[in-house]
């Protein structure tokens, strides 16, 4: 598939999504939108990482919030159904409880949170543009009063005519991103909105990142499907395999043997293998992601270099942080 140029990409792109609400004047506009009020000064992480201990599950955050009121906000693109949404915002919604209670505060210090997915996809299937769910008894119909919700907006909505015409608006621009799509909703927050994003667009080192990224997963593909049809051919000990591992080998044998001479001369010594390879795989996983410390320094300290060549393999096939902590 041709990789999209930066300046075509959509909102519910996930580098521009993450990039654009990097932004604290993007992001409160668009929470805005959501919420159709006026909001505070906005405090922004993106790609932030919550982990608590590396036996335990940690979750990546697309655009994680606070206000000056200090309520929390997780916003995330969704452009895949994984059929797994009302798990995850239960999990996400926890781990976001637990990171902003300190020890010994009272559970009445906890603040109002809400976890937002940005479907291009109907998560529930019943056409409408917003899903809102909250804690409520069954039995007399009052909310419990923990102060969260689950807000899923869908850009495949249908009920026009129930929806606030302004998040119609944004939902559609979600998935196209353009100054046509912007004049079509003639309305200021979306006019306003386009041109924030258009000026991101417009950014030689958001591009550079953009491109950057891409070419470097591209890179980590192709030799990745070299070892795979490789290991194909052994474990299979099939033709079938041979040829598809052999016929591979040639088309990239060129710019593979540049990169093992070039390796080579580069790295003399066992140490410096080692510590090439680790770099390697922090590349890929500070370009991809947000690290902490504590992988950072497990990366660099590992000095037997088949578990780093298995953990550079995983950080290119890893679909999130978490994935890749859980499988190292």
């Amino acid at each position: 598939m041709k990789k999209q140029l930066f300046q075509e990409l959509n909102l519910n792109n996930a580098f521009l999504f993450s990039s654009a609400l990097q932004e604290p004047d993007i992001c409160q506009l668009i929470l805005e939108i959501i919420f159709r009020k006026k909001f505070p000064k906005v405090n922004v992480h993106t790609e932030h990482t919550i982990l608590f201990d590396r036996k335990l599950r940690s979750i990546r955050l697309d655009v994680y919030a606070s206000t000056e009121t200090e309520v929390k906000y997780d916003l995330e693109a969704q452009n895949r159904n994984h059929k797994n949404l009302p798990k995850r915002s239960r999990f996400y919604q926890a781990q976001m409880d637990v990171s902003s209670l300190k020890p010994g505060e009272d559970f009445n210090e906890l603040r109002p949170g809400y976890v937002i997915f940005i479907c291009t996809f109907d998560p529930f299937g019943k056409n409408r543009y917003q899903y809102t769910f909250e804690e409520r008894c069954l039995e007399e119909n009052f909310p419990l009063g923990d102060e969260t919700k689950k807000i899923f907006l869908n850009t495949k909505g249908r009920n026009d005519s129930e929806t606030p015409p302004l998040l119609v608006h944004f939902l559609k621009y979600m998935e196209e991103s353009t100054e046509t799509c912007a004049l079509k909703a003639q309305d200021p927050a979306i006019e306003k909105l386009h041109g924030k994003i258009d000026a991101l667009k417009r950014s030689r080192n958001l591009e550079e990142r953009y491109m950057t990224l891409g070419e470097w997963i591209k890179d980590e593909a192709e030799d990745l499907a070299i070892e795979i049809a490789n290991d194909m051919a052994k474990d299979m000990a099939q033709d079938m395999a041979k040829n598809i591992a052999n016929d591979i080998a040639k088309d990239m044998a060129q710019d593979m043997a540049k990169n093992i001479a070039q390796d080579l001369i580069e790295q003399s010594t066992r140490q410096t293998v080692i510590k090439t390879t680790a770099e390697a795989v922090l590349d890929i996983l500070e370009l991809r992601y947000s690290i902490t410390p504590e992988i950072h320094q497990k990366i660099l300290s590992e000095s037997d270099i088949h578990t780093l060549k298995i953990w550079h393999k995983l950080a290119v096939t890893s679909t999130s942080l978490e994935d890749f902590i859980l499988k190292m």
